[in-house]
């Protein structure tokens, strides 16, 4: 078990080494760039003038400019919505680069994602603890009686945005998992307030006491979905860097209140090579 339980988690954090290195993953980030720090509609080393309008963005270019939308060269305005999909799905694109806009909050921008980004080519990949049965362990979701919360968090970019909180995960790390057998953290409950994700699973911002140590500043779990009982399993082998990591142009939340562990989370992915 313990030997398939490690063969999965290697073709996990391959397939991890390939996505966020992949032409449109998150290295190739290169700008979010937010419409109303641009009243002129001009974006940095991007063609067009984009203008917010209610509920979508209106884009105006000339052929000249150089721009498609679906595929083709846009030469007049172009009424947008928010881009759901993987970033190489964007509606507007600039050569190989990909234009992807989006909303947060009711205020629109635009990401710029450039396959030939110098954070992709100089990419060694992701330094992550070998997995370690220990650190996988039996979780219990508690939703919130009155179902979701909001928090204001604080983001990667400087601004504070509201976190959506669906209930309460909770934990006991084994006195197995700690490399200090006297530490009185192990063994104890902990708890992680966690997000609610569209298919029932579960989404967490956490930090440690060995973030910005051996660690990134914070990072993120996804738990699959709870049972109809609560129960899940809490995998910090496959703690995840979150986008920020790879480009300094994402707006990743900070772990909410209570999310920041008093127990060293030696495990899964930990920060770049």
């Amino acid at each position: 078990m313990t030997t398939n339980a490690s063969d999965e988690w290697k073709r996990w954090h391959d397939r991890r080494v390939a996505t966020v290195s992949a032409p449109y993953g998150p290295l190739a980030l290169t700008g979010t760039h937010w419409l109303e720090d641009h009243p002129d509609g001009r974006l940095p080393d991007v063609p067009g003038r984009w203008a917010a309008d209610g509920d979508a963005v209106v884009l105006t270019a000339a052929r000249a400019d150089g721009l498609t939308v679906d595929g083709r060269p846009l030469d007049g305005r172009a009424r947008l919505t928010a881009d759901r999909g993987p970033a190489d799905g964007a509606r507007v694109a600039y050569g190989e680069r990909r234009l992807v806009v989006l909303v947060r909050e009711g205020v629109w921008g635009v990401r710029d994602f450039d396959p030939a980004a110098e954070a992709r080519r100089d990419f060694r990949g992701i330094e992550a603890t070998p997995h370690d049965p220990r650190w996988s362990v039996p979780g219990r979701f508690t939703p919130y009686e009155a179902g979701r919360r909001s928090v204001r968090v604080p983001n990667a970019d400087g601004r504070e945005r509201g976190l959506g909180l669906g209930g309460e995960l909770a934990f006991t790390l084994p006195l197995s998992a700690s490399p200090d057998r006297g530490d009185p953290r192990a063994g104890r409950e902990l708890t992680l307030q966690v997000t609610v994700e569209e298919d029932g699973s579960l989404w967490a911002v956490f930090a440690d006491s060995t973030s910005g140590k051996s660690s990134y500043r914070f990072r993120f779990l996804r738990p699959p979905a709870p049972d109809a009982e609560g129960r899940t399993t809490v995998d910090f082998n496959r703690a995840l860097l979150p986008p920020c990591a790879f480009a300094d142009h994402f707006i990743c939340p900070f772990p909410p209140p209570g999310n920041t562990l008093d127990a060293g989370i030696e495990a899964g992915e930990r920060q770049l090579l």
